[in-house]
Formats: C-alpha cells, sequence, structure tokens
C-alpha cells in the first residue's frame, strides 16, 4: 500500500527508503524459499484483505487524506472504535502520542474546546464511498512535506512552556478565527471549480 502511495504521489525515494525496499525484497526472497509459493501468497492475500474494502481499513484514508481544507488529521467518532481499540481518535493519539487506547476518549472529553470544532468521521463506510466516488480525493490528497522541512520542524518547532503558552494565549482566538475563515473560503473555492467543472462537461 505505502509503494502504491508513494508512487501516486511521485514521491523521490530517500536512501532509507531505498534501504527499506533491499531489506523487504530480501524477505520476501527468503520467505519464498523456506514457504515456497504459498508463503508468499498468504502475506499477498493478508494485505488485500487489511486493506481492502471493508469499514476497518478506511481508518487509513480518514486519519490524513484531506477532506477539508487547512485541517491535515481527523478523528473518527463511531462505533467502529469499539471494535478496533480506539483507533479513530487520531488527533487525540497525535496531540498525546504516549496516552494508551483505552484512555483517547477521555482525551475528547476533557478537552471539548480543543476537538469539538475540528472536522470529524462518524461512519467509515461514509469515508469509503467518498473516497471512491469523490472528485476532490486522491491518492495525492495528502499533506507531503521534504525531509528538510520535516527537519526544521523539529529542530525549531516545540511545544512551549506553560508561561510562553499563556502568554501565546491572547493571540490563540484570533488565529483559530482566521485558520478556520480561510479554510471555510478553500473549500468553497473548490466546491465553485467542481460545479464550474461539470457545467462544462
Amino acid at each position: 500500500m505505502y509503494i502504491g502511495r508513494g508512487l501516486a504521489q511521485q514521491k523521490q525515494l530517500s536512501r532509507w527508503e531505498l534501504y527499506n525496499w533491499a531489506w523487504s525484497i530480501a524477505c520476501d526472497v527468503a520467505i519464498y524459499k523456506f514457504c515456497g509459493l504459498r508463503g508468499v501468497l498468504y502475506l499477498v492475500i493478508s494485505v488485500l484483505l487489511g486493506f481492502g474494502l471493508h469499514p476497518g481499513a478506511a481508518h487509513f484514508i480518514q486519519e490524513h487524506y484531506t477532506f477539508r481544507d487547512g485541517q491535515e488529521t481527523y478523528s473518527y467518532y463511531g462505533s467502529g472504535n469499539y471494535f478496533w481499540l480506539n483507533i479513530g481518535y487520531h488527533n487525540e493519539h497525535h496531540d498525546f502520542p504516549l496516552v494508551p487506547w483505552t484512555k483517547l476518549p477521555e482525551i475528547k472529553r476533557l478537552a471539548p474546546e480543543y476537538y469539538d470544532d475540528l472536522a470529524y468521521h462518524t461512519s467509515w463506510c461514509a469515508v469509503l464511498y467518498m473516497f471512491i466516488t469523490s472528485s476532490l480525493l486522491a491518492p495525492q490528497s495528502r499533506v507531503v512535506r521534504t525531509l528538510d522541512a520535516h527537519r526544521y520542524a523539529r529542530k525549531n518547532l516545540k511545544v512551549p512552556s506553560i508561561n510562553e503558552a499563556k502568554q501565546l494565549e491572547s493571540a490563540k482566538d484570533e488565529f483559530v478565527a482566521r485558520l478556520k475563515l480561510a479554510a471555510d473560503m478553500s473549500m468553497e473555492k473548490a466546491r465553485a471549480r467542481s460545479i464550474a467543472k461539470a457545467k462544462q462537461q
């Protein structure tokens, strides 16, 4: 799946990704040698079942595909969380990666001001349907950063201390309002482009 996504995004391979390819191919050859074709087919079928057209696999789309301009990650608040160990609480997981899956709903309950205004999903079936039928969604519908941008963010964008956070609090509401307005305007522009394109056809 990740190879296919990388090819769809025309992503340049890094040195470590090339190492990963070499290691993966070596493992596949070893599996074929020791387990035969049945071992390789088992892995292929497992991937197809794991990432196939069923609701649980939709969380790969739900988490990081951009359904609303200006928002990069999305949570899912539906009954599937009972069966898939709260995997839908993705924004909460990003904010607190060391919190166990059993406590992720508690984060949302304790801090509704940070999560209630974000776009979210309530149906993985609807996520699959939108991904297949929407002309605005494709494997490229993700935020992609260069390695240099990632390194810059890791070095320079740090979580502020309590005192720094208090100083930033006054500007936060204005910034969030401007960000939401920009996101809504971008969505309206995307809808207008889609309608105009449909009328031309």
